[in-house]
């Protein structure tokens, strides 16, 4: 049976409020591994869920829009260029791997790898420099990690959203 349209607005809303809330809850949160950039990246399970539960253009407004969102909540014009040019970047090659046969943990950690990497492009743009490449390495590992956890508990969560899905529709 598909989905009403009532269906599809209410969840497009929860998930664009749920992707706001992390991104909220995650500048609470005082991660410092003295490295400066650093963040779990919470609000992009939220987008990683969206793209195997809702149409994908669905998934990339709720990364814009949450970028949008807590940029001029939480951020700056710089803070909003950054993340907007790591989720534009993340998100295009989620999309495209997501068609392979990679799981959802490896697309969700080429996302986070993605993000570091666009947000460095940013940085070399703004700083006017290619030096900045130097710490390329170090937020390579540190998307790799956390787009593990995140694509972990994205599976979950895709997982249970899949079962409760098939026994409420």
């Amino acid at each position: 049976m598909k989905k009403s349209k009532a269906k599809n607005v209410a969840l497009f809303g929860v998930m664009v409020a749920l992707a706001f809330t992390l991104s909220y809850f995650e500048s609470l949160i005082p991660f410092n591994f003295g490295v400066p950039g650093v963040k779990l990246g919470l609000a992009n399970l939220v987008v990683v869920v969206a793209l195997y539960i809702m149409k994908p253009y669905e998934a990339l407004a709720i990364a814009v829009i949450r970028i949008f969102l807590a940029g001029m909540t939480f951020g700056n014009f710089y803070s909003l260029a950054y993340s907007l040019c790591g989720g534009l970047l993340s998100f295009a090659v989620m999309f495209l791997v997501k068609k392979t046969k990679l799981s959802i943990i490896g697309v969700s950690m080429l996302g986070g790898i993605c993000h570091n990497i666009g947000q460095i492009i940013v940085a070399a743009i703004v700083m006017k420099t290619a030096r900045i490449a130097y710490y390329l390495p170090v937020l390579l590992v540190a998307g790799l990690i956390t787009g593990l956890l995140m694509g972990i508990v994205s599976k979950i969560t895709v997982e249970r959203f899949s079962k409760i899905s098939k026994t409420r529709y």
